[in-house]
């Protein structure tokens, strides 16, 4: 067996593994940072998630490439709110859910601490993967409080470089794995009032 590697898709080659949508290709602008969860991370991800994912309303915060939410689409979940800043990648994640018909799908283009101080609605499952440079893990798990449905799980992704992020103390890390330069986390969070 070959040692495990984390190297992301190159931009336009990001594949959906399983599901409705297994095999389909999504469209991905090249931009400086833009790195799409590996394909191998992705699939212990949503094995994890599996059970859940059946009418889950998800929250893919920092979208990018839309990876993670079009294969939560894929299998199963009710719906999916993306958000992300970036105009161009914004427009592409529309375009990607457009052509496959895609409709519980939607986007939002905004910073995503910007998107979490509206009126909260609940999400049972949210994946938290900002663009490391922007170190925003610790922020968004605060604003991310009166967003989630009781025990809802939050996917966290982190640079195994850097120290885990400061997340809130109630966070129960229910699975954790790595693959090359990538940490990954889900975590269950009982809300809090």
């Amino acid at each position: 067996m070959r040692p495990a590697t984390a190297r992301a898709a190159p931009p336009g080659r990001v594949r959906i593994i399983a599901g409705s949508l297994r095999g389909s290709r999504l469209a991905v602008p090249d931009l400086p940072g833009l790195r799409p969860t590996p394909d191998r991370v992705r699939e212990t991800l949503f094995n994890w998630l599996q059970p859940l994912l059946p009418g889950a309303r998800c929250l893919d915060l920092y979208a990018g490439s839309g990876a993670l939410g079009i294969e939560a689409l894929s299998r199963g979940a009710q719906s999916v709110c993306m958000v992300e800043r970036e105009p161009v990648l914004a427009a592409a994640l529309r375009a990607n859910l457009d052509r496959l018909k895609q409709h519980a799908g939607t986007v939002v283009q905004a910073a995503a601490l910007d998107y979490l101080a509206r009126a909260p609605q609940p999400f049972d499952v949210v994946f938290l993967d900002p663009p490391y440079a922007a170190d925003a893990w610790s922020a968004a798990a605060r604003a991310l409080q009166p967003w989630l449905a009781p025990q809802a799980r939050v996917y966290v992704e982190h640079p195994a470089a850097l120290p885990v992020p400061r997340l809130p103390a109630h966070w129960q890390a229910l699975r954790s794995a790595r693959a090359g330069a990538v940490n990954y986390a889900l975590y269950r969070v009982d809300r809090q009032g």
